[in-house]
């Protein structure tokens, strides 16, 4: 068993996943990187261990609920528990269709990423993170999730519609608010963050900011104190409207 605290980034081998284990990690927080990717997994996790972070890989893909249970398995007999869980893994394959070309299959490949995968991942790990004194969910995702934003035609980002993504990510918030009403008499805080559009391989890397930038509020979001918010929706400007 371990004393530390113990954090699971999913899709943690690059981009936001990557930098907001980094950001754990220099807060003396050991971070596992889920990957589903082996190579660029182990890659990753060296990566940080070279910058003096207690990292290692985990093999995940969401969307292989045995390789969820063979993690889990594995947190449970090394950790005992968990305290951080960042559903950060997610797609975005559409490219421009319109909601009535866009084929249904990619539209179900999107969901079952960023919707269905993150609620497989959470319920794997979920016994253990009621083992943790201070459970901390944060499920990431997007102003692009955002009902009020989407129908506000003024919004700077009211032409991006893809549906598969941004219904996803409206998805994956409805999520975030049940699951936190489920655990509010425990001591989990459950979150959605928006990075903002960040400059990932998610986008070509065309967004304005950083990935230090846009991890900061998913790394806040992990660190809250006991008196944080639960069932939230948070940018690094504040809260943003469902």
């Amino acid at each position: 068993m371990i004393d530390k605290k113990i954090a699971l980034i999913t899709g943690a081998n690059k981009g936001l996943g990557f930098e907001t284990a980094r950001q754990l990690a220099n807060r003396n927080i050991k971070v596992l990187i889920g990957a589903r990717d082996e190579t660029r997994g182990r890659e990753a996790a060296e990566k940080l261990q070279k910058e003096g972070c207690d990292a290692e890989f985990v093999l995940i893909d969401v969307t292989d609920e045995e390789t969820l249970e063979t993690a889990a398995k594995y947190v449970e007999e090394n950790f005992g528990k968990l305290d951080v869980l960042v559903n950060n893994a997610g797609i975005a394959v559409e490219y421009g269709a319109d909601s009535t070309d866009i084929n249904m299959e990619t539209i179900r490949q999107t969901f079952d990423t960023n919707f269905f995968g993150v609620i497989a991942v959470t319920r794997a790990f979920l016994p253990l993170i009621k083992k943790s004194e201070s459970g901390r969910i944060v499920n990431v995702s997007s102003g692009l999730g955002s009902l009020t934003q989407n129908s506000d035609p003024e919004w700077g980002f009211s032409g991006v519609k893809p549906l598969g993504y941004n219904s996803s990510k409206a998805a994956l918030n409805m999520f975030t608010v049940i699951l936190a009403d489920e655990l509010k008499t425990a001591n989990i805080k459950v979150n959605a963050a928006d990075p903002g559009y960040t400059a990932t391989d998610l986008n070509q890397n065309s967004g304005p900011k950083t990935v230090e930038q846009g991890a900061s509020i998913i790394f806040d979001l992990a660190t809250l104190p006991d008196d944080g918010a639960t069932g939230g929706y948070f940018d690094d400007q504040g809260v943003v409207p469902w």
